[in-house]
């Protein structure tokens, strides 16, 4: 959003700036060129051949005109607009009166510079830089190739460009330095908004650490205690168990984090592990297709497997059925008796059933409830 954001910023600035452009470029070779060529329309050479210079670069402001109006830039038909300006500069002074360049009768040295300006406004410095120096030198050319130069001639052509080619200059520095600005600008946001997801991420990942040391002081800690102080025994069967059933819900609750496409099967991969590590073989059989529980009905429905996993001697099967209206996860095992799991989460049931050594266990879900 703030990349758009940007970008739309940086449009209407550079659109604001084109407009300027063209109107100060209308005004003075329009305005101001055509009052310079009318009125001096007699002493050249042929007259048509500056009037079609004039249109040449009307038709280029007309095309900035027409593009602005559509929001689109100029592309690669900038060049040809160039290459017009340049060739309607040139055009006009094969048939300029000798030794009149950079003279009021020269309207074109102070017109086709805003003209190509315009054209390459949104360009780097240095190209309008360069255009800037074509156009001088081809005046330049004409006065020392076409005419019978004197001292004053080129006195009068240095004087005259400082004007000619520094104020179109002195706005394509503007809108390089805008254009500058605006990058930077843009630069120094993402900067900012970079720094402040991290900050956000780490306040979040601290939330989360926290969140998990409390979950596991409940149950895990004392646990801990009670093996490091002496008062619990580790050959103790019970105290085996109950390691057991919390090294399966450590190993649950780090998997919640992970991002992955089936979050309750994930888990339940972490919670079988633990039991695979002490030699019991677990199958795991998944089917049909279901909606993503959240974390607390996973932990229901996953608790049942923890349980009865943590005493199961050899074996054990865990079967997950799923659709739109129900989650089942179920788990058989050689484990005896064990408790049945209260689910905290409403709209989760479990059942279990004894039979010798044997358990069976299902927790169910309904996404609908």
């Amino acid at each position: 959003m703030s990349d758009t954001a940007e970008e739309v910023t940086r449009a209407q600035l550079g659109h604001g700036l084109r407009i300027a452009a063209l109107l100060v470029a209308t005004a003075i070779a329009l305005g101001l060129g055509s009052a310079n060529l009318l009125s001096r329309l007699d002493s050249h050479v042929s007259p048509s051949t500056q009037l079609i210079a004039f249109a040449a670069l009307a038709a280029v402001l007309a095309g900035e005109a027409t593009l602005l109006v559509l929001g689109r830039a100029w592309g690669r038909s900038r060049w040809l607009a160039i290459a017009v300006v340049l060739a309607a500069s040139a055009l006009s002074y094969t048939t300029l009166p000798e030794g009149r360049t950079s003279t009021s009768a020269d309207w074109i040295f102070g017109a086709a510079n805003w003209v190509g300006l315009v054209v390459l406004l949104d360009r780097p410095l240095r190209t309008a830089a360069l255009f800037l120096l074509a156009h001088g030198l081809v005046a330049l050319l004409n006065l020392i190739l076409l005419t019978d130069v004197s001292r004053a001639d080129l006195a009068r052509f240095a004087t005259g460009s400082v004007s000619v080619l520094g104020f179109p200059l002195c706005l394509a520095v503007v809108a390089s330095v805008l254009g500058g600005l605006s990058t930077a600008a843009a630069t120094s946001r993402r900067e900012i908004e970079r720094v402040r997801v991290a900050e956000a991420v780490a306040a979040e990942t601290h939330r989360r650490r926290r969140q998990r040391f409390t979950e596991l002081s409940a149950t895990t800690v004392p646990l801990l205690e009670g093996l490091a102080d002496g008062s619990l025994r580790p050959g103790d069967p019970v105290v085996q168990r109950s390691c057991a059933i919390e090294a399966a819900r450590m190993r649950r609750l780090f998997a919640e984090t992970d991002t992955v496409a089936n979050p309750l099967l994930h888990e339940l991969r972490h919670c079988i592990d633990v039991a695979d590590r002490k030699g019991v073989v677990v199958e795991l059989d998944a089917r049909g297709r279901w909606p993503a529980p959240p974390v607390a009905v996973r932990r229901d429905l996953t608790e049942a497997v923890v349980v009865v996993l943590a005493t199961a001697a050899s074996r054990a099967r865990v079967t997950v059925v799923g659709s739109a209206d129900l989650v089942s996860v179920s788990v058989v095992a050689d484990s005896g008796e064990v408790d049945v799991p209260t689910p905290v989460t409403p709209g989760v049931g479990v059942e279990a059933l004894n039979n010798g050594n044997t358990v069976w266990m299902e927790a169910q879900w309904q996404p609908a409830s």
